[in-house]
């Protein structure tokens, strides 16, 4: 086969992917728009209206369909989120930053490290819940479940820095610490800034993740729910179009979490490369 050949068959397979992957969130789109207040998931639609949106906010009039549970879980969600980018990100980066030279025992505290991201959920979870249980400790959002976030993220941090620090130029701040720069100051002043694209990388798999995250947290957030759980706990009742809508602005709030991320690495890369510049003058 050619090269043309295989670029076509490259091209068919990247396109087929795509399709499967974004098909389901096309289909859950159309489907937010359907008229209410009745009926459930209908396909070709038959009116469309955004009476779910309205209905998402409290702008509908009543109806028997009760509104999603999405007001304090959404708020616990983000803040759980949030703490746990946080712990995972300082983690990674400092867990990464010692990982630059090889110290005794290294290679079993690296598999230690990534053990967090291979043992399944459900399972970790269980063993938190038994373990809280045990010992009489209280499962919460922002204690046990928070735990087991930071253990499940921590480690994609970790090789995402360790990953970042393997491609840097270690010459930059030996040439800081000979011209008297305390290594504090050298880390805060070159190091980050030069890492900051991994950084920023690291932040942003923690939030995700710990966003999204159902297995860890069903065992071990005991009774405040997390977003995913109060979703789950609406949809295994009776699905609506409300639902739908909902998905659809998490989706855009993704793609806005992600130009941000586009932005500020964009941004992290002049700024790199004008410092580069000015090395060389």
């Amino acid at each position: 086969m050619n090269a043309s050949g295989i670029k076509f068959g490259l091209g068919v397979y990247t396109t087929l992917f795509l399709v499967f992957l974004y098909a389901p969130l096309v289909v859950l789109a159309i489907l937010s728009f359907q008229t209410g207040p009745e009926g459930g998931p209908q396909f070709p639609i038959i009116e469309w209206s955004t009476y779910w949106y309205k209905h998402l906010f409290g702008l509908a009039p009543p109806s028997r369909i009760a509104p999603l549970p999405i007001d304090q879980s959404l708020g616990r969600s983000m803040l759980l989120a949030v703490m746990t980018m946080v712990v995972s990100t300082i983690l990674g980066v400092t867990a990464a930053q010692a990982f630059r030279r090889k110290f005794t025992g290294s290679g079993v505290v690296f598999y230690l490290i990534v053990l967090g991201m291979m043992v399944p959920g459900v399972l970790v979870g269980l063993g938190m819940a038994l373990v809280a249980n045990s010992f009489g400790i209280d499962r919460h959002w922002w204690g046990t479940a928070f735990v087991l976030h930071v253990v499940y993220t921590f480690p994609f941090a970790f090789l995402v820095m360790l990953a970042i620090f393997n491609r840097f130029d270690q010459s930059v701040e030996e040439a800081s610490w000979s011209l008297g720069v305390s290594p504090a100051r050298t880390f805060r002043k070159i190091t980050f800034p030069l890492i900051f694209p991994g950084v920023l990388s690291a932040m942003l798999f923690a939030f995700t993740l710990s966003y999204d995250e159902f297995s860890r947290t069903l065992f071990a957030s005991g009774r405040d729910l997390t977003l995913p759980l109060a979703i789950y706990g609406t949809f295994s009742v009776e699905v609506h179009p409300n639902v739908f809508a909902f998905g659809v602005l998490t989706t855009l709030f993704s793609f806005a979490l992600l130009s941000v991320y586009a932005i500020l690495m964009g941004l992290s890369v002049r700024r790199a490369k004008r410092v580069a510049v000015q090395e060389d003058a």
